[in-house]
């Protein structure tokens, strides 16, 4: 587990806090059709709290307390009554955050030992009696690892290897060969900012996956860029999915990236930063996620192959969320060389801190265990008891495009000569995934092999992939040449995406080969300062923080007018950013706007480095100022805080100069609403979404707050009438992953909000969600009970202030998905 900022909406809790006894099943909310049983409840002070798990041959599980020993345990199998013998394993060994039986013996990926240290050890029976007698030690770990070091062992599908999974406190140890090119960088082209500093000073590569000989001699580098992935499981196809965490301090910055399901393939980077640096999911350096599930603390997963479960939930990934209590069926499907999916909330329940989970081969059956950082551990099991036919499920068939990427990840080493002519045609290709695994097999070969067939490559796809390549292999004399291509390409040609990738490319080159000339540097400027800005934030965040790095003279006065109109914090926090490092184009009035900005900054809310952010920003700022202009500016740099509604939104001031409009209910939209709301007013509906607050706590596309219900897939999910009925009356229905509790004191006092972390006996709750870096610490032995809140934590009556028609495009703008394209802004 991670350090946690949010957690779950609390369904049902424990009516008896201070006892130390597990949640009973039936509190729990489960998917029907399914049945959850107690097991076992953990004596916490003797065998501590259980966070991995797996089977020996016998069908005996293993678990491990965090910080203390191994267990096994014997467990009558699902129908059967019994009772659950419980095992010391006696031996030193155990803090283990990964367990697998393999090969004729018990792996132990020890985290936490301070006998030990951190490693994979194999644990073995050499006398055949049945206990475990002797401990290898096969890895040694030599960085400190804590919550985010060694985690789980997976065995692979051919079961000759063993891949470990390990987060992003613990370096690469030293390793055979590497499918991931091994031209590690931060590629920054401007300076972070780093907030509180968590890992402060640690570097790429880290969080990583390799595949290793079972006797782990031999460490196979596949995949880095992660933060804190705990597990990681294998479907039919051969195809390795984990769950990796977010940065919970991030909250409500444009670098906060949820908690995501990633496709691991062959050589993927997935772009994990520290600070400000994390890579954007459009950047074709990295590959993005699969699916985004929101914030939490990723623990074990499992496929449900094997299980009897009716087919849908047999192939479903099932993924475990610590601080949201909850456990998420994710249902993928092929989607070109990669997958798309959808996930749904299987179990879910409070206290239940999941660890680690598995379908028992046995008897068929789910198992999951709780604990981890000291609390209440159990296990549980998981049955179906519906009336849906259980019948076996089969591997899906491999799409044309999986047919290439596996072809050309054989490629993925360097010394292939054949690798260039096998991979180049594939840099043009449609998927990203395929050009991803092209571009990955060229880079692991010289580049004075194919630099000249890059220069001169005509196709743009083409071109901009091989020039990505040759930029990252950082050959300083071909800088030049690699400028001058990505500037023959025709901007108005490149589709969104192939903008994105030149300005990406051209940020590397700039980065990795020590600048550009101040004639390079003139010619760029031509190039880009008259495309910005564009209708589109992602370009034009590239673009800004390109052209402030290059000089130009015209992009300050154009990013202060984005940074005070645009209407979610996160994307006025990018141009922030970059705008304090710029050196040209400035004047008192841009400077009044940008400090007037700040004041207004310091009324947004989000995670724990959230206000250290914007400190750093504006201290980068004002040391630009020389001391004449820090004089003249005092009243401005040290302006108090302003409320949020000063904000320079047109639609934003425009209310503010109304005020109430009128108590809107949805029977007033009933006879408006038919039809797609097809004609509306899209910047109108931006900018009414910003002037709501909605930015405060909802999500479309990567920009606004993740506190609530991602709003990008709302036109897949709502109609008109019922996002409507959402937001004027937010308690009718209220999202189980999105409830607040009622925390009722012994004293007689009552706290509202949502559980943030769990360790010991201790409780954190977020009261306030549009200042959730703001926390109350409850001690549980003060609490008499705790119990669902009725009323949505999502304020009534946000729309009241607008008028008919702007409530309309405001509609129109969320089922949108934020595209301007989208049909319902034509007429």
């Amino acid at each position: 587990m991670k350090y946690l900022f949010y957690s779950v909406v609390i369904a049902l809790f424990l009516t008896q806090v201070t006892n130390a006894v597990s949640t009973d099943p039936s509190r729990f909310k489960v998917k029907d059709g399914f049945k959850v049983e107690l097991l076992y409840t953990v004596p916490r002070d003797q065998q501590g709290s259980w966070v991995a798990m797996t089977t020996d041959p016998q069908g005996r599980l293993i678990v491990s307390d965090q910080y203390g020993a191994l267990y096994r345990l014997t467990v009558p199998v699902a129908g059967q009554k019994g009772d659950v013998k419980v095992e010391k394993i006696e031996l030193k060994i155990g803090s283990a955050q990964g367990l697998l039986y393999a090969f004729d013996g018990l792996y132990v990926m020890v985290n936490g030992s301070k006998k030990l240290g951190k490693g994979v050890f194999k644990v073995t029976d050499k006398d055949g009696d049945d206990k475990y007698d002797t401990v290898t030690e096969l890895l040694k770990f030599e960085d400190r690892g804590g919550e985010h070091g060694p985690h789980a062992l997976v065995l692979s599908p051919d079961k000759k290897s063993i891949y470990m999974v390990v987060g992003n406190q613990t370096a690469l140890p030293k390793y055979q060969s590497t499918r991931v090119p091994p031209l590690w960088g931060e590629d920054q082209l401007l300076p972070r900012v780093y907030g509180k500093g968590f890992m402060k000073g640690t570097h790429a590569p880290k969080g990583f996956i390799a595949k290793c000989t079972p006797d782990f001699k031999n460490v196979e580098i596949i995949s880095t860029g992660f933060r804190n992935q705990y597990d990681a499981a294998f479907n039919r196809e051969g195809e390795l999915f984990t769950f990796d965490a977010d940065m919970e301090w991030d909250l409500n910055t444009p670098w906060y990236r949820p908690t995501r399901v990633n496709h691991v393939v062959s050589g993927a980077e997935f772009g994990w930063r520290n600070g400000s640096a994390k890579f954007m999911n459009y950047y074709p350096d990295n590959l993005p996620t699969t699916i985004d599930i929101g914030p939490g603390s990723p623990t074990g997963v499992t496929f449900g192959y094997g299980a009897a479960f009716p087919k849908k939930y047999q192939n479903a990934f099932f993924i475990c969320d610590w601080s949201y209590g909850k456990m998420y069926a994710v249902h993928l499907k092929p989607d070109g060389a990669t997958y798309t999916g959808e996930f749904e909330e299987f179990i879910a329940g409070q206290p239940l801190p999941l660890t680690d989970i598995l379908i028992h081969p046995k008897d068929n059956a789910m198992y999951f265990t709780t604990g981890g950082r000291k609390v209440q551990s159990a296990l549980y099991r998981v049955t179906y008891n519906g009336s849906e036919k259980v019948l076996p499920s089969k591997a899906a068939e491999i799409t044309a495009e999986a047919k290439i990427r596996h072809e050309l990840e054989q490629y993925h080493a360097p010394g292939k000569s054949e690798a260039i002519a096998k991979a180049w045609p594939y840099l043009s290709h449609k998927d990203r995934h395929v050009r991803y695994a092209a571009r990955t097999a060229i880079e692991h070969q010289d580049s004075k092999t194919w630099s000249a067939k890059a220069l001169s490559e005509t196709n743009p796809q083409a071109s901009i992939e091989a020039l990505l390549a040759l930029s990252r292999a950082g050959e300083k004399s071909n800088k030049d040449a690699i400028i001058s291509q990505l500037l023959k390409l025709d901007w108005n040609a490149l589709s969104t995406e192939q903008k994105l990738a030149q300005l990406r490319t051209l940020e590397l080159t700039l980065i990795r080969m020590d600048g550009a000339s101040d004639t390079q540097k003139q010619a760029l400027i031509k190039a880009f300062d008259s495309k910005f800005p564009t209708s589109n934030a992602d370009l034009n965040k590239e673009l800004c923080q390109t052209l402030v790095y290059l000089g130009s003279e015209t992009v300050v006065a154009k990013s202060v007018e984005l940074l005070i109109t645009v209407p979610s914090q996160e994307e006025q926090i990018h141009y922030a950013k970059s705008l304090r490092l710029a050196k040209k184009g400035w004047n008192e009035e841009l400077y009044r706007k940008v400090f007037n900005w700040f004041a207004i900054s310091g009324s947004y809310g989000g995670g724990a480095s959230f206000k250290i952010f914007i400190d750093e920003i504006k201290k980068d700022t004002v040391s630009l100022l020389s001391d004449e202009e820090k004089k003249k500016l005092a009243d401005a740099i040290n302006a108090k805080p302003k409320d949020i509604n000063t904000r320079s939104n047109p639609a934003l001031e425009l209310i503010s100069k109304r005020g109430f409009y009128k108590n809107w209910t949805v029977a007033d939209f009933k006879g408006k609403l038919s039809g797609e709301l097809k004609g509306r007013n899209f910047e109108n509906g931006k900018n009414f979404f910003g002037a709501a607050n909605c930015t405060s706590c909802h999500r479309i596309g990567e920009y606004g707050g993740i506190i609530g219900p991602d709003l990008t897939g709302s036109g897949g999910r709502f109609a008109p009438l019922d996002l409507l009925e959402a937001i004027i009356e937010p308690s009718k229905q209220i999202s189980d992953q999105y409830n607040s509790v009622n925390l009722n004191m012994k004293d007689g006092s009552v706290v509202n909000g949502r559980i943030a972390n769990l360790s010991g006996d201790s409780l954190r709750i977020i009261t306030n969600l549009y200042n959730p870096g703001k926390m109350t610490s409850i001690n549980r032995g003060d609490i008499k009970s705790i119990e669902d809140a009725k009323i949505s934590m999502m304020p009534p009556g946000l729309i009241n202030l607008m008028k008919d028609e702007e409530v309309l495009d405001l509609l129109a703008y969320i089922l949108s998905r934020g595209d301007k394209n989208n049909a319902m802004f034509k007429k």
